[in-house]
């Protein structure tokens, strides 16, 4: 069992280089197809115009928005110029409404394996880049891996995400952490070791007692070299505490669980979601 089909989503050039470099490698390694879906974005939402303004604002937007698809599309097409011409791989252009982006995204996003797309928060990214990560998880039901802007240049990185090395496994007995867990065992069997990490478990509850391990147990039996980390949560965030404890292992890959809370919530409150994404440092693999 592996990835075999794999998809990415180019909404701005600036960011092509890092999702379709990262995705063709992965897909080189798991000897998957790569879909590349170049997509501009018509944001011509008129609730309301003067007669005859609302055609000419409507046609400038669908012009923007195919100039946008236009220049993902070069973006994606020059990356893919520098991979093995072993890699199999198709590009699709395409323009969506704004109110209709995820259900364009969310239909590419349900028939792939996995999705990577690069890191949606940060200097330079747009709604855009969120709204294609959310999609696919929501919409096309599809885990998501996410990894940093810069990860084209880092040729270590690049090399372990067919292959991680360690893997920080975030268990917090969620059903999306366990989405996110079953996702991953593709990559998980490649692993030398995954590291079930569980921050201040609960007092009451199934595991209270042995926390994480039957998520562990479930691993072994998989053929997966597996530990269990209980750490307290001695920093404010619990993203903190496991982007603190992904850099003292030394692992090159996070697996969690996404969106627990509403991601009205999210966006408002914030969570964790948010916060692991937002100061990423590693490919960070996400289930719903």
């Amino acid at each position: 069992m592996g990835f075999k089909s794999i998809l990415t989503v180019v909404t701005d050039p600036a960011t092509a280089e890092a999702s379709v470099t990262a995705a063709a490698r992965l897909a080189l390694g798991c000897d998957a197809h790569l879909d590349v879906l170049a997509l501009g974005v018509d944001q011509a939402q008129l609730g309301y115009s003067y007669i005859g303004a609302g055609a000419v604002l409507s046609e400038y937007a669908l012009e923007e928005a195919e100039t946008e698809a236009r220049a993902a599309a070069r973006a994606a097409e020059a990356a893919l110029g520098e991979m093995d011409p072993a890699l199999r791989w198709g590009l699709d252009t395409a323009v969506a409404e704004m109110g209709g982006l995820t259900a364009v995204i969310g239909n590419a996003a349900s028939f792939v394996d996995v999705v990577v797309q690069a890191r949606p928060y940060g200097s330079g990214q747009s709604y855009r880049a969120e709204a294609a990560v959310e999609a696919a998880l929501f919409e096309g039901r599809s885990p998501v891996l996410i990894v940093p802007v810069g990860i084209a240049g880092n040729a270590a990185m690049l090399a372990s995400l067919a292959a991680p090395k360690r893997v920080l496994l975030a268990w917090n007995q969620s059903s999306e952490a366990l989405a996110a867990a079953k996702a991953a065992l593709p990559l998980l069997k490649l692993a030398e070791l995954v590291d079930v990490t569980v921050v201040d478990p609960p007092a009451r509850g199934p595991e209270r007692s042995d926390p994480g391990g039957l998520l562990c147990q479930y691993l072994v039996r998989h053929g997966i070299k597996a530990q269990v980390s209980v750490l307290a949560k001695t920093l404010p965030k619990v993203s903190e505490v496991l982007a603190r404890h992904a850099r003292d292992e030394g692992c090159d890959m996070m697996v969690m669980g996404a969106y627990g809370h509403s991601r009205l919530r999210e966006a408002v409150l914030g969570g964790a979601t948010r916060a692991v994404l937002e100061s990423a440092e590693i490919p960070v693999l996400m289930a719903h």
